[in-house]
């Protein structure tokens, strides 16, 4: 962690951090409105939740990163942009999940580049598992969406036949698989890179039926 991106955590922690010891999320109290809640697992150094959260004032965000380099650059980078829409948790996404999410309290979930673990033994570690992704319907909305982007083929497919698999969730995609990248999913610098090299990125949406 750099020295800015500490002095950025200090200083903003008490501002947009949540703590999972402070139990159920009462959104309108950690954002001062009422807004449509949009929940991102795995932020990363979180640029492209920063973009879209500039780009959807109207939104409220939390994030969920355990990396606390990219807790501080996120709110370093807020700071610099004059973005107030995001809270963030700096904790384990299942435990966050049981204790501080209620049902039916999200409009959306983002998951974008999971770690693909690749190796087939490690497949056991991969986030997206049958009974995670119950855990995530059951937080959405009716007509809530779930969305997934992943840059490796195998476990784009892996995704879909376990999403696809799901009795509740419906695939928004007209013929069953993938959509293309929705507008409000910004391109990543690592996402470019990889197209001008002709790598692809495969995004998945399901909702929950109205």
């Amino acid at each position: 962690m750099t020295a800015a991106q500490q002095r950025a955590l200090d200083d903003n922690w008490g501002r947009w951090g949540l703590e999972a010891a402070a139990g159920q999320l009462a959104p309108e109290q950690a954002f001062g409105r009422s807004a449509p809640l949009v929940l991102e697992i795995g932020f990363g150094m979180g640029l492209s939740l920063l973009e879209q959260a500039a780009s959807q004032p109207q939104t409220n965000y939390v994030g969920i990163e355990v990396h606390p380099p990219g807790v501080g650059k996120l709110m370093q980078e807020m700071v610099a942009a004059g973005v107030d829409n995001i809270r963030v948790y700096r904790d384990d996404a299942v435990v966050i999940l049981r204790e501080c999410i209620a049902d039916q309290s999200l409009d959306g979930v983002q998951i974008f580049f999971p770690d693909p673990w690749h190796k087939k033994r490690h497949h056991k570690r991969r986030l997206i598992q049958p009974d995670f992704i119950a855990m995530l319907r059951d937080k959405l909305v009716p007509g809530g969406f779930l969305h997934v982007a992943t840059d490796w083929e195998n476990y784009a497919e892996y995704a879909l036949e376990v999403l696809s698999a799901d009795p509740v969730l419906e695939n928004t995609a007209a013929d069953g698989t993938y959509i293309e990248r929705p507008r409000e999913r910004p391109l990543t610098k690592f996402e470019a890179r990889g197209e001008r090299l002709g790598h692809g990125v495969w995004d998945l949406m399901f909702r929950v039926p109205d």
